[in-house]
């Protein structure tokens, strides 16, 4: 990276800062007459073409001002990453709307992603946290009618399974509380590896039920990823980007995959570390969708436990001081659920 001197460091951040308001190139007039610098529009045109030549801006047409290119844009976030903050306000109103909500994972995916895509206007992306080491929370066992149970298995975590049994026989409601609470208390916290070593009394309820509880949890662990919620794709639509160009569109259709989705998600965040935030500009090389775009990223959870990942994606000219804090602390707070779930707090 160049070395700027302080007076191209002003210079470049008030110029990316115009474009993600105008989306229009600035020109040295506009500089000196907008922000009121202290510097003719000479020194101005002189400095902007030296940012132009270490490949900071560029020109769209000869007679333009400047815009920002991939580089001037990761240059920008490198410098307000970690000093961008959510207003204390805004950070107290979300999360009161999380405490507010009903305790169920749905409802904090779907509350994630509309919080995101109202505070950055972009397109939020959310997983569902995935159960990296499934530990058992507690059974219900419900009789319904005739032979069919209704068995509802919770994680640790808060992943939660919903299956209709059809036992040999009827069984009294009685009877399956009493096999839920013994289960419950021979269970509780245990992996299905650690299960498969138990011993349960000679009740052959007891030991189907468990039977079943252990090929649930397999599966679940089983499971790639968790559900993909989203939200706010109207808010990039009317952006000039994705209004003109055909390229930013193409990056939309990722939502309409949610394989593709889900793959993007976790070869981003499968190295980072939890409350860790990515800033993918420009697809990085690597995603050929996502040249015209920008990809906040965090990944959220328990290390070893379980975790997700949440993101925002939007052009390029994406108002990063907003999206970059609004990420970070929703992540964080997401992370405090996932472990309030797990601990049974």
């Amino acid at each position: 990276m160049n070395h700027l001197t302080e007076r191209q460091k002003t210079l470049l951040m008030l110029i990316i800062r115009d474009y993600i308001d105008t989306a229009q190139p600035i020109g040295s007039k506009r500089l000196a007459e907008h922000y009121h610098i202290n510097l003719s529009s000479a020194t101005i045109r002189n400095e902007m073409a030296a940012l132009t030549e270490m490949g900071y801006l560029r020109q769209p047409h000869t007679s333009a001002g400047r815009v920002p290119t991939e580089e001037g844009y990761r240059y920008f976030v490198s410098e307000m990453m970690h000093s961008a903050e959510l207003p204390e306000t805004v950070q107290h109103t979300i999360s009161h709307q999380f405490y507010q909500s009903r305790p169920e994972l749905d409802q904090w995916m779907t509350l994630a992603a509309s919080i995101l895509a109202t505070q950055s206007q972009g397109v939020s992306v959310v997983a569902a946290p995935h159960v990296e080491s499934t530990k058992f929370k507690h059974v219900e066992l419900i009789s319904t009618q005739g032979r069919q149970v209704l068995m509802v298995l919770v994680m640790l975590g808060g992943e939660v399974s919903q299956q209709i049994l059809t036992l040999a026989e009827p069984v009294a409601q009685e009877r399956l509380s009493g096999t839920a609470t013994r289960l419950n208390g021979l269970l509780a916290g245990q992996t299905a590896q650690a299960m498969s070593a138990l011993t349960v009394r000679p009740d052959p309820l007891d030991q189907d039920i468990l039977l079943l509880i252990l090929q649930d949890m397999r599966r679940m662990t089983d499971k790639a990823s968790g559900e993909i919620y989203t939200d706010g794709l109207t808010n990039v639509l009317g952006e000039p980007e994705f209004s003109e160009l055909d390229g930013p569109r193409r990056a939309l259709k990722i939502f309409e995959e949610p394989a593709t989705l889900q793959d993007l998600l976790t070869k981003t965040t499968s190295n980072s570390n939890v409350g860790a935030l990515q800033v993918l500009i420009g697809g990085e090389g690597e995603y050929d969708d996502l040249r015209q775009c920008s990809l906040v990223i965090a990944r959220y959870g328990v290390p070893g436990m379980a975790t997700g990942a949440l993101g925002v994606l939007g052009p390029m000219r994406m108002a990063y001081s907003k999206t970059i804090p609004t990420v970070r602390f929703v992540a964080a707070l997401l992370s405090d659920l996932v472990n309030d779930n797990i601990s049974g707090e």
